[in-house]
């Protein structure tokens, strides 16, 4: 399979020619190609969006639900997002709940899945510290323990699916926790911390490599007490992972300070979406104002000023609105920050991929990379996706 674009963003420039696609993978670049192609013109094809601190999305929620299904349905849809991997994300749940989140896990990776492809695990939790629990359970934010994180890690049948943990590291524990994922390939990220900025400096020697959802969920900057939001600015080797940009969790000034400071080298958008329409009791959202409800067969919404509203929770067209998705999350970025392609690519997929160490067949267009490939049109509206090699077209989403 050829397709062309005046547009293609490499990891070090923007290339206008052809790219073959063969058996999943990219095989070659070419300036000239003498054979049927498919043309995509000034349309811009992306190395696909990544998103690695994702719960849920529309019809299926690895969190709420924790069954193999439910990633499935997160693979089916995500595409139509414009994403094509992803890391599901748990809570801060009960240690048996956790783990059936790692068996649904272990599960889905056996059945291979078509569409986006699920990487991993993120472990958000159980270490974290309930001051700045944000909408997780304050009963379920316990103290870093060692050998909790070993039978965690434990109850994984495949222990390469656990990539990534956020964790408050000036909790007692966190340390020795810290070296564990360190030692065993893990990826570690300050969140739902209240953590000094000194704290922060001490603990790096562990080896942290960023911040979840930058700003939200930490001890704020101050200018005698710089804090969590003050060590991500400051410390130029932490990642700053930012939540959808919808404007309500992070202002889009926050996020340009943030950008103007780290550049797009230092920042991974993710969406931090639950798939709310899963919930499986009754869900506060305080930001958005709205408490969903599992009423039956359908999803209740109380609105706080009175309102309520019904809907088909597996009907993707009904649910796919309840949240900003990542293709809709890019595009209200651009629109508040001074991006170009190559900012976009980084953000996305490039900074993802190398921090969760799949950078070798993900987060780039090069031969012998995936041919996971997300393609815009030039106001950032979606335009298809290819998830390893397979199309995956932009019309609605319905089965």
């Amino acid at each position: 399979m050829i397709l062309h674009s005046k547009h293609i963003i490499l990891e070090d420039r923007e290339f206008d020619g052809f790219l073959e696609l063969q058996d999943g993978k990219i095989k070659g670049l070419y300036s000239a190609w003498d054979g049927p192609y498919r043309d995509f013109g000034d349309q811009v094809i992306l190395p696909g969006f990544m998103d690695i601190h994702i719960h849920g999305w529309a019809t299926g929620s690895f969190w709420f639900e924790k069954t193999a299904g439910a990633v499935g349905e997160m693979c089916r849809t995500l595409p139509y997002a414009g994403v094509t991997s992803f890391l599901a994300t748990s809570g801060a749940d009960t240690i048996p709940e956790i783990k059936r989140c790692i068996a649904a896990a272990d599960e889905a990776y056996e059945a291979g899945y078509p569409g986006a492809e699920m990487l991993g695990v993120h472990l958000e939790g159980p270490f974290i510290n309930p001051q700045y629990r944000g909408m997780q359970r304050e009963e379920c934010c316990i103290a870093p323990s060692l050998e909790m994180m070993e039978e965690l890690y434990g109850s994984f049948r495949h222990p390469q699916l656990c990539r990534h943990m956020t964790i408050a590291v000036e909790r007692e524990g966190a340390g020795e926790v810290l070296s564990f994922c360190r030692s065993h390939g893990i990826q570690t990220a300050v969140g739902h911390s209240a953590a000094t900025f000194e704290e922060i400096r001490r603990m790096r020697e562990y080896g942290i490599g960023g911040v979840t959802h930058t700003f939200s969920g930490m001890r704020g900057f101050h200018h005698r007490e710089p804090g969590v939001a003050g060590a991500a600015l400051y410390f130029d080797d932490m990642m700053c992972e930012f939540a959808k940009q919808t404007g309500m969790t992070v202002s889009h000034e926050a996020f340009d300070i943030a950008y103007r400071i780290k550049g797009s080298g230092r920042i991974i958008l993710t969406t931090d979406c639950s798939g709310l329409a899963q919930t499986q009791t009754e869900f506060d959202h305080y930001v958005r104002k709205m408490k969903f409800v599992k009423d039956g067969d359908r999803l209740r919404i109380d609105h706080y000023d009175g309102r309520q509203e019904w809907v088909n929770p597996r009907d993707y067209e009904a649910v796919k609105e309840l949240e900003l998705s990542y293709a809709g999350s890019v595009q209200n970025m651009a629109k508040h920050t001074r991006v170009d392609w190559q900012d976009i690519m980084r953000m996305t997929s490039l900074n993802p991929a190398r921090y969760i160490h799949v950078d070798d067949r993900k987060g780039s267009i090069a031969p012998g990379k995936d041919a996971d490939l997300t393609i815009l049109d030039q106001d950032l509206n979606l335009v298809c996706v290819y998830c390893r090699g397979r199309e995956i077209g932009n019309e609605m989403c319905s089965q």
